[in-house]
Formats: C-alpha cells, structure tokens, sequence
C-alpha cells in the first residue's frame, strides 16, 4: 500500500510527464526518430544521453515519497521529466506506463553474486575455476515467466486514469558472454577456450539452447507485443523502424528487435571470437527480424563476421573502435553507425572541454559520412550535479553535425 500523500506526489508528476508527452516538442521527437528509423539517410542524427547512471547527481534532492514501492516509481517519473527539462537531448516521454512479459533464464540455474567494494566497484562471486573439474555445477538454466509488475501494479492504481498502464513490447536483450563471466572469471574463460575447447562449446551450446526455449515459449503464449516504435532498445537508442510491424497479434520473434554484445571478448582475437562466440549469436539473433548490436568491444576487429549478419540495423561504434574502418565497412547497408562517445568530456573534468569534443565529434561525422547517425552517450556516473554542462554537450553535437550538412 502506499499512501495518499505518496498517491497524491504520484499524480502530480503523472501531470507533468503527460504534459510533455503532449507537448510540440514531444511530437516532433516522435516524427524525427520515425524518419530516422527508415535509415534512408534522410533524417538527422539523433542524440541520447543514458541518465540513469548519474541520476543519483539530481534525482535524491527532489524525492518525496517514502514507501520503497513509491520512491521506485517516483524516480522513474523524475528521472524522464528531469532529462525533458533539462538535457535537451531526444529522448522522447511516452504517454503511458509500458508492462511487458517474456520468458527470460537464469543461466545454468545459478544465482550471479557479487562482491561489493563500494561505490561501482564489484566482482562477481566464481563457481567455476577449471572448467573440466567444475562442469558438473553448471545445470539447466532455469526458465520462468518476468513482468514488470512492481511498477506497473502501482501505477494503475495510483494515476492509471492520468498515465494508463499498457501492454508494450520489449526487446530482447541476450549477452551470452557476460552470463559466463557472472560465474567465471574472465581470465579463466579465456584460458578454457585454449585448454578446453570442446567443453567451452559444450557450455555454449546449453547456454544457447536455454535461451531459444525461452524466446520459442514467449513466443508459443503469445507474450510478444510489437517492438517497433517508442521501445526502448539497448543500448541507449530506439526501436523505430520502417521494417517491422508496429501492432498486431500472433507476433513472432522475427517481427521484433534482439539486442546482443560480447564486450567480454575484447581480449581475445578474430579467429577466437569466431571459433567461441560467432555461431552461438548467429544461431540466437537469427531467429529475430532486426538486430542491434555491441557495447563497448572494438566492433571492427569482429567485422568480417558481423558483415554476415543480414539483421544487423544497428552497430555499437564505441571510444574502442576504429571509426574509419566502420564508416568504409557501413556503405550501402542499412545499418546505423550508432556511436557511444567516451563518457569522459562530461563525466570526468568539471569544466566541459568544448574543443576536444568538437573535434571529436567532427571526426564522427567524417567517418560516418553518408550514413544514419546516431550517438548515444553511456557509462555517465557523475555530472558534478551541472546539468548545464549535459545540455551543452547535445547543442555541441547538434551543431557539429548541422555544420557538415
């Protein structure tokens, strides 16, 4: 239960983010994130800034609900309305509260634990340390029905009539490495692929198939809403397309989006990531109609693969990536140059440092010269409180890439 004064704070900022669902500016987002999902060239490059990761610079100070259920939702709300007011960026305010159901897994049955050092230090708790001892701990994944409820249940209650709750879809996010480094050390998995290679592909291949049982079950009940529009798609960006249906029942997974990266093979080498990672991703984003790819692996070490992936739409173009590698390789696909810039021209000096983000964004614009643009700007943890320095940081890239037009 919450209370009425929580119920009453809930409304107001149900208001509020309606009023800027409703608002010119909102709507035009909605035209330009349409335009620029055709990836015909023709629209403007769209900026995202990921505000969860510092949020925690802002949204403390304006919190007013106590109950843990309420502040959850309170932040949610504050988190969208805070970045519409302040970071002119384009990520758009829905009119609604999305609820969504999918199978998902909890690989090879095992709980992921972690060892706190405080602030964002962690590591994660190893079951496995020799993959030949210690194979006999990894099971079946166990597969079971997710729904965001927590929010949602509250939601309706509190300002359904104001914000309505409704079903959404949601794109499917799969990131097969960073599921074995939850249980492995990274330093372990990669001396498995060299010392255990038929072992590797054994977990691999359970992995793999634990995940097409529970995308072939959401699938089977139904679960699957449309992906194509205002969803979120990690990461950071949109799921706007002129190539997947935007409503409709009976959906399959290949009417829908899949997200998947494998950060977690930097270390290793072309061939490697070929022989270990290649055919388990393929045969999972296979099944689905568009693909977004990456997050910060050097995406243009594992091109000659990637290039086979006929789904592909979107491609992470991250501060460890060749940009001019992945501008030659993206002519004449239909395939976004999604760039994440580092996260150090707002997230580390106090003062932004207008000079060296302009040419780094001009160099941007060089590589991806003829191509749909896109930049999203992760991995933020502190502002120094300056959202002034956020919206900036957008007008910065807005004129960058107005002046190459």
């Amino acid at each position: 239960m919450i209370t009425e004064k929580e119920k009453s704070r809930l409304r107001e900022l149900a208001k509020k983010q309606l009023e800027l669902a409703n608002s010119e500016r909102n709507r035009q987002l909605y035209k330009d994130w349409e335009v620029h999902g055709m990836t015909d060239g023709s629209g403007r490059p769209m900026i995202t800034v990921e505000f969860g990761t510092f949020s925690a610079d802002f949204i403390p100070d304006l919190m007013q609900c106590e109950s843990d259920r309420a502040r959850h939702l309170e932040w949610t709300l504050l988190m969208d309305i805070f970045s519409a007011e302040n970071f002119g960026d384009d990520t758009i305010i829905r009119d609604y509260i999305p609820a969504s159901e999918e199978y998902g897994i909890k690989p090879f049955g095992l709980d992921v634990k972690r060892d706190e050092s405080g602030g964002l230090g962690h590591h994660f708790v190893s079951y496995i340390k020799d993959l030949a001892e210690d194979f006999k701990l990894l099971n079946k994944s166990t597969i079971s029905k997710f729904a965001n409820t927590y929010v949602t249940d509250i939601a309706e209650e509190a300002f359904g009539d104001i914000l309505p709750v409704k079903k959404a879809g949601r794109a499917r996010g799969v990131s097969l490495l960073q599921d074995i480094v939850h249980i492995m050390d990274m330093e372990d998995m990669y001396a498995a692929m060299y010392d255990e290679p038929e072992l590797f592909h054994k977990m691999m291949t359970m992995l793999t198939n634990d995940y097409i049982e529970a995308i072939d079950r959401t699938e089977k009940e139904n679960l699957l809403r449309a992906t194509n529009g205002d969803v979120h798609l990690p990461q950071g960006t949109m799921c706007f397309t002129s190539d997947l249906p935007a409503e409709g029942s009976g959906l399959k997974s290949s009417d829908i989006w899949i997200y998947m990266d494998a950060q977690e093979a930097e270390g290793i080498s072309a061939a490697t990531y070929h022989e270990f990672f290649y055919p388990y991703m393929k045969q999972i984003s296979d099944k689905f109609g568009l693909l977004s790819y990456g997050c910060c692996e050097g995406v243009d070490r594992f091109w000659n693969d990637l290039s086979t992936l006929k789904n592909l739409r979107k491609l992470s173009v991250s501060a460890w990536s060749n940009e001019e590698i992945i501008g030659e390789a993206l002519r004449g696909r239909k395939t976004v140059f999604h760039r994440k810039p580092s996260p150090q021209f707002i997230g580390v000096d106090k003062i932004l440092d207008e000079d060296a983000l302009r040419a780094n964004i001009q160099k941007t614009v060089r590589c991806a010269e003829g191509l749909t643009l896109e930049f999203s700007q992760r991995d933020v943890y502190t502002v120094r409180k300056d959202a002034k320095k956020v919206a900036r940081y957008v007008e910065i890239i807005r004129e960058e890439c107005e002046a190459k037009k």
